[in-house]
């Protein structure tokens, strides 16, 4: 595994979904995160979001401003970055690593429109140029 994943923690799913909210919305309550999470989940208790917005604060990813009554938190990770270590690791575990894997995998299963063909090989054309 290369170094951007050892230095950043990977999120949960559940945690991962609460940063989103933080990237999306910024600096938010435990409670604007839980309504925001579950909209569409309604069986999912206020005390297990706060359990999770807790676990991430002692996993540096999100940070808790303690100066108001109500608490408010910050995310400290940046959304790029996290979601290119969730994207290593998930290579890493499911194709050993290997990008040209993955795209084939993709390409196999689900058709792509004429505009994604022709950005990946734009993208192609600006590695090539690039090496």
């Amino acid at each position: 595994m290369n170094n951007m994943a050892n230095e950043q923690p990977v999120p949960t799913q559940a945690e991962l979904e609460a940063l989103k909210i933080l990237w999306q919305h910024g600096p938010s309550t435990v409670r604007f995160v839980h309504d925001l999470l579950t909209q569409d989940l309604k069986d999912v208790r206020y005390t297990t979001t706060l359990k999770i917005m807790q676990v991430m604060t002692e996993k540096g990813m999100v940070k808790r401003d303690e100066s108001k009554m109500t608490h408010v938190y910050y995310p400290l990770v940046e959304e790029q970055r996290t979601m290119g270590v969730i994207a290593d690791r998930f290579v890493q575990n499911m194709y050993n690593g290997s990008i040209s894997k993955l795209l084939v995998a993709f390409m196999n299963n689900k058709p792509s429109s004429e505009q994604e063909l022709q950005q990946m090989k734009e993208l192609f054309k600006k590695l090539d140029r690039e090496q």
